[in-house]
This record gives C-alpha cells, structure tokens and sequence, in this order.
C-alpha cells in the first residue's frame, strides 16, 4: 500500500543547513520562525489561537534513505532506528512541538523552532498537556544524556546516503 500526501504549506526558519542546527525544540527555546499554509486552508485556523503550544508534523524532505541502526546525536553508539528521534526515517516524517505566538491570516508565527528552513508542512494538532501520558515514563538509552539535550547541535551524520 502506498500513501501519498500533498503540504498543506511551507515551515520557515533561521536554518539553511542542516549543521549546527538545534536537535530537538528544547534546545531552540526562542528560535523564531514562520508557517505559510496554503491560503485555501485559512479558515481551519479558527480557534488555534488559544493555543499555546502545537504539534507541527512534516516531511524530512531532505532525507533520502535510512539505516536500521544508527549513532544519534547524543551518543555514538549505534542504536534501533527506532528508539531514535533521528531525521533518516523509512518514512520521513517529523514531529516537533513549538510555541505559537500569533497568527495572521495564513501565517503562523511561531518559537522554539528545531526545523530546517523550507520544510513541506503535512499537518498541525493542538499540544494539549493533559491529553498526553506522562506519569510512569521511561527513556531507555537516553537518561543517560537528558543533560546534553538543549546544548548538542545537529552536525552532518544524517546529510549524506
């Protein structure tokens, strides 16, 4: 079976390259950015202005293949594709929760933006803290390094095939 999706629009940001980038929204606290959605979708923008926070899922248009194992930003051990936030995926979606700051027609303004300039927007959820588990959780391999998480930058290990 085959999917296929369209960009509801386009997510900007300070970031040209991949390099030096943040890792993840934590680490991108005040790092302002813009979405441009597309204009025919303007109106299902009602009410997401009482929101503060929102998911931004979207397209790693960048990346073309993916690795079953890979050494993800904060350790080089190789580790399951899977137990990794890391861009190459079999599908490349991801998932990123930024602060919105306002809207204006169809421009989102938004904060703590971990995301690569130009990248194709597939979809937007309200964050809403009690709709999400976090009682009892667990972060396998990654305890170990919660303290690097807002200091450690993309470098080139997931830019080449």
């Amino acid at each position: 079976m085959n999917f296929e999706f369209s960009p509801i629009g386009t997510i900007h940001s300070p970031f040209k390259s991949l390099v030096g980038m943040p890792i993840q929204p934590s680490a991108a606290v005040g790092i302002k950015g813009f979405i441009e959605l597309n204009k025919n979708l303007e109106s299902a923008l009602e009410d997401l202005d009482g929101f503060s926070h929102i998911y931004l899922i979207y397209f790693f248009h960048l990346s073309k293949s993916f690795k079953l194992k890979v050494k993800p930003f904060l350790e080089d051990q190789p580790h399951g594709l899977f137990s990794t936030r890391a861009p190459k995926r079999p599908n490349q979606i991801g998932l990123s929760v930024v602060k919105l700051i306002s809207i204006e027609n169809n421009i989102l303004y938004i904060e703590n933006v971990d995301i690569m300039d130009g990248t194709p927007l597939l979809d937007i959820k309200p964050y809403v803290k009690q709709m999400e588990p976090t009682e009892n959780f667990r972060i396998g391999w990654l305890e170990k390094h919660t303290a690097l998480i807002n200091s450690k930058k993309s470098d080139d290990r997931f830019t080449t095939n």
